[in-house]
């Protein structure tokens, strides 16, 4: 009997061990999409295209499963909140400001929902992204 219990704590405890790895991978991935559709982002510097980028880099990372719906909220959530205090030092330069932080914000979510990173996608921007 005493077998028969270790075997089953020794089960839940190598499961829970599993299951952080698991979505401390899914985090560390859902980072790095996120990263990628930034420099995307960056390098694409096409008009009217931050949403897309926004909605692309959430969904991408979402599709990794909790840990990378955690990252993409986390990193989201973070850039919109540093956004916001950049804009007290450089007020109307940025294009940024609590409008555009809640439109983000919106295309976070619609990404992280699983919802289609197109539906932002501006017309022109080239196939490669």
């Amino acid at each position: 009997m005493k077998l028969f219990t270790g075997l089953i704590l020794c089960s839940l405890v190598l499961e829970v061990h599993s299951g952080w790895f698991s979505f401390l991978g899914e985090a560390y991935e859902g980072t790095k999409d996120m990263w990628r559709a930034y420099s995307d982002m960056r390098e694409a510097n096409y008009k009217n295209s931050d949403k897309y980028f926004h909605a692309r880099g959430n969904y991408d990372a979402a599709q990794r499963g909790p840990g990378g719906v955690w990252a993409a909220e986390v990193i989201s959530d973070a850039r919109e909140n540093i956004q916001r205090v950049t804009d007290l030092f450089k007020p109307g330069d940025s294009g940024h400001g609590l409008e555009d932080s809640r439109a983000d914000q919106e295309a976070n979510k619609w990404g992280r929902s699983g919802k289609d990173p197109n539906h932002f996608r501006p017309a022109g921007l080239p196939d490669k992204y």
